[in-house]
């Protein structure tokens, strides 16, 4: 499986996620015209918005990684994120706390998303704010990201990313929500189990233990070669 597949299957499967978690910020948004065409337009720039964002992170984390990979500890770096994912997945299965770290970042946002509703900012400047909100699933297409190990690779992998969550948030903001509570709380109940999946696979690429696609063997130190 390539980067950029892994990447969309995240924002795909993490989708539902998102409707619970940043659909009621996209039922938010106003529009100021009504028609759909309007609507469809604006839900479509909001959208844009969270992708723009993601991308910019993209590029952030792309830096880090170069470093990461020029260092040679690339598949250090892979593990320790399996482990670390592995670790917020059995959280939410045995239901113990490790905390909350991005707890302080969520007071700031909630004041800059209060104040672009406020002067009624366009559904891309929203989007774009909405994108830099501190998510479960964000954090795990950045350690994606983070192990492509080059900023062009890290940017393609967050575009796809955010391309995954498009279909079910568009859909979402369109029609002010299309599952229930309940039924998102039963595919929460299961993405632990894919986060660990996802763990799992960092790990034994890091591992290389010459197994195709899975955990390829050591190969050059390009990024490209590893995709």
């Amino acid at each position: 499986m390539s980067y950029q597949n892994l990447a969309f299957m995240i924002g795909l499967l993490g989708s539902i996620h998102c409707v619970g978690m940043c659909g009621p910020l996209a039922f938010a948004v106003p529009s100021f015209r009504t028609g759909w065409g309007y609507l469809i337009f604006n839900k479509l720039s909001y959208q844009a918005g969270r992708i723009t964002s993601y991308c910019l992170l993209g590029i952030l984390i792309g830096f880090a990684g170069r470093q990461i990979w020029l260092a040679g500890v690339q598949q250090g770096l892979s593990i320790l994120c399996g482990l670390l994912i592995i670790t917020a997945a059995a959280s939410r299965v045995f239901r113990f706390s490790i905390g909350h770290p991005d707890a302080v970042f969520i007071k700031p946002f909630n004041k800059v998303f209060g104040y672009a509703l406020k002067h009624k900012a366009n559904h891309l400047i929203i989007g774009i704010i909405n994108g830099f909100l501190p998510c479960g699933f964000v954090y795990l297409a950045l350690a994606g990201a983070l192990n492509t190990g080059a900023v062009s690779s890290a940017v393609s992998y967050m575009f796809w990313y955010g391309l995954g969550t498009l279909p079910l948030m568009f859909i979402a903001g369109i029609s002010a929500g299309f599952t229930t509570a309940l039924f998102r709380r039963k595919i929460n109940n299961v993405v632990p189990y894919f986060m660990i999946c996802l763990g799992l696979w960092f790990i034994f690429r890091g591992l290389e233990l010459d197994i195709p696609y899975f955990s390829p063997a050591p190969s050059g130190s390009t990024a490209a070669e590893c995709r």
